[in-house]
């Protein structure tokens, strides 16, 4: 293990965190669009309570971490000086409208081809070609404009970063102290919301994969911050994601000898295999097809504008929502809730066939 070169040594326990993931939220039916779907349509909360309580793990363990000095969080990409407020919204509403379009996230979509589904397939697919044109390639230039023209330089402000403690900081807090209140204000709120509902209290299976896959997310720092840590050729400090690492898996895929495999790569890789482990355990593993044409053109769309919406917003409900959201950034908390607000818009563009019946069906609910 000594002689293992450190960014083959942090791919392999990637693969095995995905592993984790991925046989997790397979059999406990992890899915945060459907958690979505749930709360609108049926007003059962215990997966969106689910996807919240990993929320809630991720944040004390990352934190913990952080406060600990174990791992900087302010090295991750959520935490940057530069608040991208639009690409936060608009990102977050194209993603949460595409996954309706598919049936699910970027990590279900894993989760589902690791099961036997062919429609998960052509969505990775073209989600992972979306996401690296967005990120590298034609799309890209329009990325960039936007982020010049919109965002926010905190560092004028004499600010390091985006989080939501250095907000308080400025505003006179001591900043242990402006932490240490944001974490038990957000962690206390989120516990109460979930554990009061007593269908919640009595569903091992939501209980059980909200601390797993919440849990994880610190693992993963762990992973990156700590194991992965080289004065020559550090690991960039990551966790879970499920947009730009697919662009980059196809990448890796198709250039093999030129490239090489990071924590992201090998996370998607996992995932896949620990569902399909899971599925074939649990006699679950089916293929499955598109049904018509109509069937294959909503999940290609809905992929494109995943893959986009992905990158721009810096994630999806899971790089945002659970890993985003354990740093307390700003950023992450902007493009969660445009993510839901893009969810919710695209159940109710499903439901009512058209974009101004989704739009007075919101309004009347409201």
């Amino acid at each position: 293990m000594e002689d293992m070169p450190v960014w083959l040594l942090v791919s392999i326990l990637g693969f095995g965190l995905g592993i984790a993931f991925g046989a997790t939220a397979q059999r406990t039916n992890f899915c945060t669009m459907g958690a979505i779907s749930d709360a609108v349509f049926m007003e059962d909360w215990n997966r969106f309570r689910a996807w919240m309580l990993a929320i809630t793990v991720a944040i004390l363990g990352s934190q913990l971490l952080h406060l600990t000095e174990t791992v900087d969080l302010s090295d991750s990409i959520y935490l940057s000086a530069n608040l991208g407020w639009a690409g936060a919204i608009i990102g977050g509403l194209l993603f949460g409208f595409g996954m309706t379009m598919t049936g699910g996230c970027g990590n279900k979509t894993l989760v589902r081809l690791g099961a036997g589904n062919l429609k998960s397939l052509v969505v990775a697919v073209v989600l992972g070609i979306f996401a690296y044109m967005t990120l590298r390639g034609l799309i890209g230039l329009a990325r960039v404009e936007l982020q010049a023209v919109t965002d926010v330089d905190l560092a004028a402000m004499s600010m390091k970063a985006q989080g939501i403690p250095d907000f308080l900081v400025v505003l006179g807090l001591p900043g242990q102290i402006a932490r240490i209140g944001t974490v038990a204000v957000i962690t206390g709120g989120l516990l109460w919301f979930c554990f009061r509902s007593a269908e919640f209290r009595a569903s091992k299976t939501d209980i059980v994969g909200g601390v797993i896959i919440g849990a994880l997310v610190p693992a993963a720092w762990y992973v990156t911050g700590v194991i992965g840590f080289d004065e020559f050729e550090p690991t960039a400090l990551a966790s879970f994601s499920f947009v730009a690492p697919v662009g980059e898996s196809l990448q890796y895929l198709m250039t093999f000898t030129g490239s090489t495999i990071n924590f992201g790569i090998a996370v998607v890789g996992g995932v896949i295999s620990g569902a399909f482990l899971a599925a074939k355990s649990s006699g679950e593993f089916r293929i499955e097809a598109f049904t018509d044409a109509d069937d294959m053109i909503r999940h290609i769309f809905g992929g494109a504008i995943m893959g986009i919406g992905g990158v721009m917003s810096l994630g999806c409900t899971i790089g945002q929502g659970i890993t985003g959201m354990s740093t307390l950034a700003v950023g992450s908390v902007i493009a969660l809730t445009s993510i839901l607000a893009g969810g919710t818009l695209g159940l109710k563009y499903i439901e009512e066939g058209s974009f101004s019946g989704a739009v007075t069906a919101l309004c009347g609910r409201s």
